[in-house]
């Protein structure tokens, strides 16, 4: 550092040295008011020493001319110097400045190469996880590979069609098989838009800093062309939204299965909001981002859309979400916070309650909400178990039940400052999962009820 420091001074110590010379030289030329002589007189010559002693005093006229003759000389090595070290700065600074401009250029392309390379390395990937850098979670980070295109394309069947496990909104989502025989769902995200771009980017730089349980791994990634590929893993049973609206209506979901996922969603959510630094917001949750896997175990997933300390740049945030998840405030007047989370939460639980969509159309130009529908009975426990999914009406504690309608009441408040953090929701549900599915509500016991103000 020290040896970078002298480097980078030493364009300025040129024209000072030169500077220091020219002082020198007007102080050699200063005579002292007592004696007739220079305060810095000029050493003699040692050849000439002697004969200046032996020598008879000459008249005044030839020592003025001598000593007048002397200084000219002295007067025009100085100058010789200061220029000479000028020059010499000069040049230096010259060949400083066009080193870091060079330097400056060739680090330009890199940058650029993100969406023309095939695949990029990680020198490459940390020009858009950059802005992550002050970023911490309370864990260790997953490795995420870069992939080869082609052997992504061979373990999808080239893309095939029998291969689709589903279809999001820049793309689909293909089973594939690797070469290792392990099964991975990869993300196809076509066109090179600046969403698209922003979404994946967005994607890769979080998940690859962050890892739980409930949140889906991002095993790999891939550039090719205006094509983006994104590797996780493979979640058997698909997302929420198939299960519950999809051909088997929910059949495979009991009332403690519906409770563990929403215990899951829960606890990847507070690890979002209370253990991220900043805390991240996932701006998009909804039943068709909670993956399952084989065991019914939900993880969070799709974070294209998610902000880092959303609270802080909400008003740089365009508006984005799904219709029915999104939370008042944030749709009216764009305020983005944690609690925007908690209202998504909320309408995820009453879609387990009740196995109805968020949004249902009514006429052509009529839509009607679940929270605005069922809001009203949730709060009338005459009601409420007439409006539960038939699939598990009569197979739950009616406490039970009751405890879970007050909690998604509480979560779909219009007023954030109403809601309950997601922590509070948490702890509120653990005593109605059983042990074996990750609660603390053991065989033939009765949850506690709690009172709503304690959620």
């Amino acid at each position: 550092m020290n040896k970078i420091l002298a480097f980078s001074m030493l364009p300025f110590c040129g024209p000072f040295l030169g500077i220091i010379l020219v002082v020198l030289f007007q102080l050699s030329t200063v005579v002292d008011a007592r004696t007739g002589t220079g305060l810095f007189p000029p050493l003699p010559s040692p050849e000439i020493a002697p004969v200046y002693a032996s020598m008879p005093a000459f008249s005044p006229g030839v020592q003025v001319g001598s000593k007048k003759q002397h200084m000219d000389s002295n007067r025009k090595l100085v100058i010789a110097l200061a220029v000479a070290s000028s020059a010499l700065g000069a040049i230096i600074f010259f060949i400083l400045f066009f080193w870091i401009y060079h330097k400056r250029n060739t680090t330009k392309p890199q940058t650029d190469s993100l969406h023309s390379s095939d695949t990029f390395d990680g020198l490459a990937f940390s020009s858009f996880v950059g802005k992550y850098n002050s970023f911490k979670a309370s864990c260790r980070k997953r490795s995420v590979t870069v992939m080869d295109y082609k052997a992504l394309e061979t373990a999808t069947n080239n893309f095939g069609e029998s291969e689709i496990l589903g279809e999001g909104g820049f793309g689909r989502v293909y089973k594939a098989q690797l070469e290792d025989n392990q099964f991975v769902a990869v993300k196809r995200l076509d066109g090179g838009t600046q969403d698209s771009i922003r979404e994946f980017e967005t994607e890769v730089a979080l998940l690859s800093q962050i890892q739980h349980p409930n949140i889906i791994s991002l095993l790999g990634y891939c550039i090719h062309g205006e094509t983006r590929l994104l590797a996780y893993e493979l979640m058997q049973n698909g997302s929420l939204e198939a299960q519950l609206h999809g051909p088997s209506g929910g059949s495979a979901l009991t009332w403690h299965l519906r409770m563990k996922i929403a215990l899951d969603v829960a606890r990847g959510l507070e690890y979002l909001h209370e253990h991220c630094h900043p805390r991240v917001i996932h701006r998009d949750l909804k039943s068709s981002n909670i993956l399952l896997d084989s065991n019914f175990n939900a993880k969070l997933s799709d974070f294209g859309l998610a902000i880092v300390d959303g609270a802080q740049n909400k008003n740089n945030v365009k508006l984005s979400g799904t219709l029915g998840y999104v939370a008042p405030e944030y749709l009216l007047d764009g305020k983005l916070t944690d609690k925007s989370d908690v209202y998504a939460f909320g309408v995820v639980l009453l879609e387990l309650l009740l196995r109805r969509k968020p949004v249902e159309k009514l006429a052509p130009a009529q839509y009607q909400s679940i929270v605005t529908w069922a809001m009203p009975q949730l709060t009338d426990r005459s009601k409420l178990p007439n409006i539960v999914d038939p699939v598990i009406k009569n197979t739950m504690d009616l406490k039970h039940l009751y405890q879970v309608a007050a909690v998604a009441v509480l979560c779909v408040q219009p007023e954030p400052s109403y809601r309950p953090l997601i922590t509070d929701v948490l702890h509120s549900l653990v005593p109605l999962v059983p042990i074996e599915l990750g609660g603390t509500l053991r065989a033939g016991q009765h949850a506690p009820v709690a009172s709503t103000d304690s959620i």
